[in-house]
């Protein structure tokens, strides 16, 4: 028995530990996501410009700290230990808002710990997975399948439940359960946590100096006072946004200026290819906003067959169409890649996002439709269809980011450029809410064929924005093409499988 327990952990249990902390984190996550809106409007009272401007700034701020969060697990605490404390943080944010109610100080504290606990998380835990594997490419693919496949599992699991949570006991029960999937995976870390014991990197070994421990714990106060104060300020959190914005461009004309001339091709098309995405995500950010609002008003939640129902769903639930798309499609997009692979006739990058920008097009031409016809409220299966349009859209645009970076950007560079993709997707994310105060309602309790024309000029003028950006990626299409010639003549490595496989997981 001695002899057994000082046998090194396997990196099947390492990763295990890893991805079960992961799967309850996007539980906790995807969970809160699924109600915010409908908490926000009906609990609270906020009126849609209210909410949609929190919520932007919210998830704008989610997505932008985990360039600081890798920063401070890569460089000082270790992104084992990162981890836990971001796990931590988001259980701390989810307790509080289950009992924030209408204290807006509460609230505000609230939605800035789980921006900050996020940041912290999520780079580190995929980053511990790459350590469990480094050495171990083949093994490495289907890992990380694994691994997206725990997110969507989480947040289909709790894109389902949290909202019924909340229709049957309230919005403090939900987001108690959200916590209380944090905490199960925390629990299941410190049972196993020496299974993880060489996973980490050297900082994860040692304790830290108490004045760093002191430094670090004010940081993270202060942090959270600072996101407490930009969520609810419309102003400051345009100033972060733009500012944001503003550093990336700066940043990519300087690496673009120090880059020789030879790789610059590659570097161009990163940039296009990451902005392409950062369009996309302003549709994708509907989900979670302005079509949401429309399920709530809209969208009849009973799915019929022959006037019998099946099941129902209430506004929330309907996210979950999202990640059960995703995980149906991706094996047989993943196969379709390989299949073309073989006969030689790969599909380009930037072909998969000018397929994904016709298909976003086309879900927000069925909404239009559907809304704009509608006598009253429209049928659940169109959601069905619109969510599938766009989600193998997603799969086609978002979840490339990895596959842009890994291809064209040099190693020197790809780690801090992955963080500029995110915070472009936080800056995406903004804008998209603010497209979905375009269907602001005028005023409450207004009739279901009022409120799904409104909604139906919103997805109207989406469709015509998606149409514009179709016709302008085509355009460029030519060029990308160029470029990705001129970089594949310098670099003569193509797009390997390893990076196809993860190109078909959603990020």
């Amino acid at each position: 028995m001695k002899a057994e327990s000082s046998k090194p952990p396997s990196r099947e249990q390492s990763f295990s530990v890893v991805f079960a902390v992961e799967l309850w984190e996007r539980f906790g996550y995807y969970g809160m996501q699924a109600i915010l809106a409908v908490y926000l409007v009906q609990n609270l009272g906020m009126t849609d410009r209210t909410a949609l401007a929190i919520m932007g700034a919210f998830f704008a701020l989610t997505y932008i700290t985990p360039v600081f969060g890798g920063f401070l697990g890569d460089r000082v605490i270790g992104p084992r230990r990162a981890m836990l404390w971001g796990a931590a943080i988001l259980a701390a944010g989810y307790f509080v808002l289950a009992l924030a109610d209408a204290h807006r100080a509460l609230l505000s504290m609230a939605m800035a710990s789980i921006s900050a606990g996020n940041g912290l998380f999520k780079p580190n835990a995929a980053n511990l997975v790459r350590r469990i594997y480094q050495g171990d490419d083949k093994k490495l693919d289907g890992v990380f399948t694994l691994y997206y496949m725990a997110v969507n599992v989480g947040s289909t699991l709790s894109m389902l439940f949290t909202p019924w949570l909340r229709d049957r006991w309230g919005q403090e029960s939900a987001f108690l359960t959200c916590s209380a999937g944090l905490v199960i995976g925390i629990m299941w870390y410190l049972s196993r946590r020496r299974w993880l014991i060489s996973a980490g990197a050297e900082r994860d070994q040692h304790r830290l100096p108490l004045l760093t421990l002191m430094g670090l714990l004010a940081g993270f106060v202060a942090l959270i006072a600072a996101l407490s104060i930009v969520i609810f300020s419309p102003d400051l959190a345009r100033i972060c946004v733009w500012g944001a914005c503003l550093a990336v461009a700066i940043y990519w004309g300087i690496l673009f200026y120090r880059t020789e001339a030879a790789q610059r091709p590659g570097l161009k098309l990163t940039y296009l290819l990451a902005l392409q995405s950062m369009v996309f995500l302003i549709f994708y950010q509907q989900q979670v906003t302005s079509l949401t609002l429309f399920a709530l008003r809209a969208v009849d939640g009973r799915f019929q067959i022959g006037g019998v129902t099946l099941f129902r769903f209430s506004a929330g639930q309907f996210q979950a169409l999202n990640p059960i798309w995703i995980m149906l499609v991706s094996p047989l997009l993943a196969r379709f890649y390989h299949a073309a692979a073989r006969r030689n006739h790969p599909i380009s990058l930037a072909t998969k996002m000018l397929i994904g920008f016709i298909l976003v097009t086309m879900g927000f031409f069925v909404w239009w439709q559907a809304a704009s016809l509608s006598t009253g409220r429209i049928s659940a299966w169109i959601m069905v269809l619109g969510y599938g349009l766009i989600s193998v859209a997603e799969l086609l645009t978002m979840a490339l980011g990895l596959a842009v970076i890994a291809r064209y950007t040099a190693a020197r560079s790809s780690g801090f450029m992955m963080g500029c993709l995110y915070l472009l997707w936080g800056v995406a994310m903004y804008l998209g809410s603010l497209v979905a105060m375009h269907a602001a309602m005028p005023g409450p309790n207004l009739p279901d064929v009022v409120a799904s024309h409104i909604y139906g000029l919103l997805f109207r003028d989406l469709f015509i924005a998606g149409l514009m950006a179709t016709l302008c990626i085509a355009a460029l299409l030519p060029l990308a093409r160029r470029w990705d010639k001129a970089h594949l003549s310098t670099t003569g490595a193509p797009l390997d499988e390893a990076v196809q496989e993860v190109a078909g997981i959603p990020l």
